[in-house]
């Protein structure tokens, strides 16, 4: 292991293939590499300018993950298809596409070689090893009925949902989903958002009832007078199989339909992971662990089902992080264009504050956001936000309705002193080109130590962001392993302090919009080089401090087992 920790960090100095420059400013000035990187494929839903139905608007998620596990994550990006007779389908038909790291900045298509060409209306994407082999699986949501891709540990991936238990009914429309172990036996289950039971056959056109009419415009119909979908929630039964679970865990019991995005962290701190999950039109869920099986609603009395003022929001995408570096994991959503994004604050006593307008986001409400990511684009140790943006209106231009149905992305720089500054128009063309953008995923894609992004484009083609932007930062990354937990350490907190502050995320699956960032988690550090303690809280409960490192500016590898039995550190107060 010390060999591969020495071998990756001489590989992380020799190469880098994007190198930043002082050209440009501090925090950043985003560049998108993608054409230059070989990711050339378009995605498909629907009809390009002309979106009858809705199904044809919500666009689809990505996911960055080492499916190979030479330590340099890849990325997938998820594709949906067109509706029956649509003379424009592309032949050969459309597929979600896998390309894979070649080390140089570049990367290969390596879909068909992997097994993954299957063409569906897909829309979320998460990623986990469910069976411990070593080797991150994928499950893919959509219209029709989910897969799950069992990676085969030699480039190939093997389609199972049906024997695994997970296709669904096929009824269902899945969007946002992510691997969890609820239960903390070891073994990830599995949690899926749904949207709602669509029925081409009766779904009204463009203007035929009152809830298919926007701002006086005949619009596509939905969600609102279309039969919501219940959420679902598999159980691992450690075989390769799993069981529906989702009446007798109690995630059906809630408020909150029309579902689009789940982000699981442990909210409340008692080391059980929990699951937010934004909705559409109607209250924000918040699933907390009922530590036998079961979970309850409890996002109105949290404080994270509507804003400030008590309205209930459409949301698309969430993300959380310890924005304000008090040790607790905060809340971010993205909402529909004439609203506010919604920042929460976490209060460390099971409870959020709506912080949306003092903490500077009460802004740009012509947007509609969708992914969403807290990453530290500059490492000044502050969690910055990305969120990408566009309308599902494509009336919106020719009817003149006060936003666009391309937009630009928003760049929320965090002062670091519970405030964020909007530097989406002065921070580089990758931000202000107008796209539909959907599903955004980050991760450290040429293992320097910058945060890069992945956005899954409506109809359109996709963006690689890379910061060009150079400054004199430290950064730590940790690839955490699970032995007795589950292998991917999925719902790991790690704790870090330095000589200033406290440090604390998590690892999770799924999160932003319908998408799956990279798993190792990411921590800038500003002019710290030196870390005074590091602590890890396993899945299953079990705290173990490791020896902090000689020096920072690298990736670490946190294995169970390898540390020292810890006390869980009081909760902050």
């Amino acid at each position: 292991m010390l060999f591969c920790l020495i071998l990756l960090t001489l590989t992380i100095q020799a190469q880098q293939p994007y190198p930043p420059t002082t050209d440009h400013a501090p925090p950043a000035w985003f560049i998108d590499v993608a054409s230059k990187a070989g990711i050339l494929v378009r995605n498909v839903n629907g009809s390009v300018d002309d979106k009858r139905y809705i199904i044809e608007a919500t666009g689809s998620g990505v996911a960055i993950f080492d499916y190979d596990r030479d330590g340099w994550p890849d990325i997938f990006l998820v594709n949906g298809t067109t509706l029956p007779g649509d003379k424009s389908t592309p032949n050969p038909p459309p597929t979600s596409h896998l390309f894979h790291n070649n080390h140089d900045g570049t990367f290969t298509d390596v879909t068909a070689k992997a097994g993954l060409t299957s063409t569906a209306w897909g829309q979320g994407v998460c990623v986990g090893d469910y069976d411990n082999d070593g080797y991150d699986d994928l499950y893919i949501t959509g219209y029709g009925k989910n897969r799950l891709y069992h990676n085969q540990g030699n480039g190939t991936f093997k389609e199972v949902a049906e024997q695994a238990g997970v296709a669904g009914t096929g009824h269902e429309w899945g969007t946002g989903c992510a691997f969890i172990d609820y239960d903390r036996d070891g073994h990830l289950d599995l949690a899926v958002a749904n949207y709602v039971h669509f029925d081409l056959a009766t779904t009204p056109a463009p203007g035929a009832t009152s809830g298919c009419m926007w701002k006086g415009v005949a619009v596509m119909c939905g969600p609102r007078g279309l039969a919501s979908a219940p959420n679902i929630l598999y159980h691992n039964l450690g075989n390769g199989k799993f069981e529906d679970v989702s009446k007798a865990s109690g995630i059906q019991n809630t408020n909150g339909h029309y579902c689009f995005s789940i982000t699981t962290l442990d909210y409340n701190d008692d080391g059980w992971p929990d699951i937010y999950v934004a909705c559409d039109s109607t209250p924000a869920i918040l699933y907390r662990n009922n530590h036998n099986g079961t979970f309850t609603d409890v996002a109105e009395d949290s404080g994270v089902a509507f804003n400030e003022d008590g309205r209930e929001q459409a949301g698309m995408g969430s993300t959380s992080a310890d924005y304000d570096g008090d040790g607790r994991l905060d809340l971010f959503k993205t909402n529909f264009s004439d609203d506010t994004a919604t920042l929460y604050r976490n209060n460390g006593d099971g409870t959020y504050t709506d912080q949306t307008f003092p903490a500077g986001l009460g802004i740009n409400t012509d947007d509609l956001g969708w992914g969403a990511m807290f990453a530290d684009v500059d490492n000044d140790g502050w969690p910055d936000i990305l969120v990408v943006n566009g309308h599902v209106y494509p009336e919106v231009d020719s009817a003149h309705l006060g936003s666009k149905y391309r937009e630009p992305r928003l760049l929320y720089s965090n002062l670091g002193n519970g405030k964020f500054k909007d530097l989406s128009k002065t921070s580089g063309p990758a931000l202000t080109d107008p796209r539909s953008s959907r599903g955004l995923a980050t991760g450290d894609l040429f293992n320097d130590g910058r945060v890069d992004a992945v956005i899954n484009n409506l109809s359109d083609y996709p963006m690689l962001l890379v910061n060009m932007a150079k400054n004199t930062n430290h950064w730590i990354e940790f690839n955490l392993v699970g032995t007795t937990s589950n292998r991917d350490a999925i719902g790991a907190r790690v704790t870090m302090h330095t000589a200033k502050r406290i440090f604390v995320n998590e690892v999770r699956s799924g999160s932003s919009y319908n998408s799956s960032s990279d798993l190792r988690l990411h921590f800038g550090l500003g002019a710290e080089t030196e870390i005074k303690t590091l602590e890890v809280r396993w899945p299953n409960g079990e705290t173990e401090s490791f020896t902090p490192p000689a020096k920072v500016d690298q990736i670490l590898t946190l294995t169970e087992g390898k540390g020292h039995p810890a006390q869980t550190a009081a909760a902050p107060k």
